[in-house]
């Protein structure tokens, strides 16, 4: 049964009600930690306080998408080089824009932050400890400066639409942002309605997250991001229950010990933050003949090297910003084709991803997102 769209935008429409309530002057959002918070209304400054909160900003303004952004995190260029590059391409104007470091790791500079005089500072979930701690949010509102915290790596997948909505309300493109959540919402119904009431073999699988960036291994996920993701593609994630939250680390015993049917590792071109790293650089418009290699080598460590499935061809690479981005709906058809390729022999991820770039996004779509080995490489 698929998911109406009606359905969607009506269900989104009292998500975009709680998240702005627009009066003359000032917008009124509810952020994702529940904070009601008034902003000037037409937001005309932004700062992101992540730099990749610009796959959210490009699909909401695709025409002008860093029109408004007046500052970001370091992090856009840094993790993921070619989607970076791509946008760079065309809107070289970006390469001027200030950058600064994150606030948990105390590269933060208020200062430049105040003297861009925004109109809102948007935060990521994950670094609102840090903020707390730190006291960042009365420091600014002593200036007038409000900040908004959004979500799409904790957990995404109870704050994503919400967080779409949020930044829809501060942007005026509630409009376009209940259209990005119905196409992504849509997408994911596509696996998970063929899914409801499966009794079928679900492989083991075993997720390493950015495979290669260091000599370590294995950091993995819990029961959250890409771990939920394998689960609603069909999968049992063997570390859902070796990590009690949304991130943490997998021993290779553990990975030996448990036999998983199918190996995902997660990669991204990511020369500026580890240059000598063997990770795998999937992303837009990628080597694949490169990403291949460097898969195939990573599969000779410990944790993977005696097992069957390092020569039975289920291992798989996807791009690592699926995690920290509104487009998890691709990662989880991909991961539907790998893990039950029979059920969804007609799904055609690819083909999804470039419509999504034809619809919402100003860069062109060029493969190369994920990888596969062949049996016995």
């Amino acid at each position: 049964m698929g998911v109406s769209r009606r359905g969607v935008m009506a269900g989104f429409a009292m998500v975009v009600a709680a998240a702005g309530a627009r009066a003359a002057g000032a917008v009124e959002v509810v952020d994702i930690v529940g904070r009601r918070v008034r902003v000037a209304s037409p937001v005309r400054r932004v700062i992101l306080g992540e730099g990749r909160q610009a796959y959210l900003v490009a699909a909401l303004e695709r025409e002008a998408p860093f029109a408004r952004v007046v500052g970001w995190r370091d992090d856009f260029r840094k993790a993921d080089l070619d989607g970076y590059t791509a946008y760079e391409r065309q809107y070289p104007e970006i390469a001027k824009l200030p950058v600064f470091g994150g606030w948990k790791d105390g590269a933060f500079d208020i200062e430049q932050v105040i003297a861009l005089r925004p109109d809102v500072v948007v935060m990521n979930l994950e670094s609102k400890v840090a903020i707390d701690d730190g006291g960042l949010i009365g420091k600014l509102e002593r200036v007038g400066i409000p900040l908004v915290f959004i979500d799409f790596r904790e957990k995404p997948f109870e704050h994503a639409e919400r967080s779409i909505a949020i930044m829809g309300a501060l942007l005026g493109r509630e409009s376009r942002a209940a259209e990005l959540a119905a196409y992504r919402a849509a997408q994911i119904a596509v696996v998970t309605d063929r899914l409801r009431g499966f009794a079928g073999v679900r492989p083991k699988v075993m997720i390493e997250r950015a495979a290669g960036y260091d000599e370590g291994c294995c950091m993995s996920f819990g029961d959250e991001n890409f771990g939920r993701m394998v689960t609603m593609a069909g999968g049992e994630n063997i570390a859902a229950k070796l990590i009690p939250g949304t991130f943490g680390t997998v021993n290779p015993e553990q990975v030996v010990a448990a036999r998983p049917d199918v190996v995902l590792v997660t990669g991204s071109n990511w020369t500026l933050y580890a240059p000598d790293g063997a990770w795998v650089g999937v992303g837009p418009g990628a080597d694949q003949r490169l990403a291949r290699a460097r898969l195939a080598k990573l599969m000779q460590r410990p944790a993977y090297r005696t097992l069957p499935v390092a020569r039975s061809g289920r291992v798989h690479a996807i791009w690592h910003q699926f995690y920290d981005s509104p487009y998890q709906f691709v990662a989880i058809q991909v991961l539907a084709k790998w893990l039950q390729p029979e059920l969804f022999a007609d799904l055609d991820p690819d083909a999804v991803f470039r419509d999504f770039h034809a619809r919402f996004l100003p860069v062109a779509y060029r493969p190369g997102y994920w990888v596969s080995l062949e049996p016995g490489a």
